[in-house]
């Protein structure tokens, strides 16, 4: 959105960029952010409270007041994350043990996701592989951790991005299916990163392209900007 910003700025748009990470928006110097201090995805801070939403927005479009940049305001308020149990969510034992742990997770988890897709006839897998194809795209993660280059084993600049992305869904979908209990805020994240065999290889893949300098764009939006 910082880039936009300056692209819009450039053709005679006024922005204003309401961002949770205000490291960003003072190196990109955007003309317009407005820091919002809340978990990230929740750019109005609290789900269903019009009121609440309608100051942020006010606070917001009173930067256009000011005719230029950069300025960042902080909103007075912060919100942090929701105070909610761990998504409690059985995962399958080991049924290949000749294969990588996340790999034989992700087959022993299909007919669980396949539940899930009956019952609500929707999914978000699907941006670059589909469900099917998730065993085999961990296995291209786990060879960038083993040391083989992110380009050579079958990823673009484009897909790979795409990939993580199908994988994630995958398993929260199936988190779904699976959980017990209410599932609280960011619960299937925390469980898909903290829980999962395959959670944690993309981990460590991402680490390992960065300590390889892969170029950040590559690695970066492999995982949320808060994980390590």
């Amino acid at each position: 959105m910082c880039t936009l910003a300056h692209i819009f700025e450039a053709e005679g748009l006024s922005t204003v960029v309401l961002t949770p990470i205000r490291t960003i928006a003072e190196r990109m110097r955007v003309p317009r952010a407005l820091y919002t201090p809340f978990p990230l995805g929740r750019s109005l801070g609290k789900p269903r409270d019009k009121t609440f939403q309608y100051k942020v927005l006010k606070a917001a479009f009173c930067l256009l007041e000011a005719p230029r940049g950069p300025i960042i305001t902080e909103f007075p308020v912060r919100i942090s994350s929701d105070n909610t149990e761990p998504l409690l969510c059985t995962l399958p034992p080991r049924m290949d043990i000749n294969v990588h742990p996340a790999v034989d997770e992700a087959k022993a988890l299909k007919a669980a996701y396949d539940r899930a897709y009956k019952q609500t006839k929707r999914t978000s897998v699907g941006m670059q592989i589909g469900a099917e194809e998730v065993p085999a795209a961990l296995e291209k993660f786990l060879q960038i951790v083993e040391g083989a280059d992110w380009s050579i084993v079958g990823f673009s600049a484009e897909s790979i991005y795409g990939t993580a992305h199908d994988i994630r869904s995958y398993y929260e979908e199936i988190s779904c299916e699976l959980a017990r209990g209410v599932i609280g805020s960011w619960a299937t994240e925390e469980w898909f990163y903290d829980s999962t065999e395959a959670g944690q290889l993309i981990l460590c893949a991402r680490r390992t392209m960065r300590q390889k300098d892969v170029a950040q764009s590559i690695w970066f939006g492999l995982a949320p900007a808060g994980r390590e």
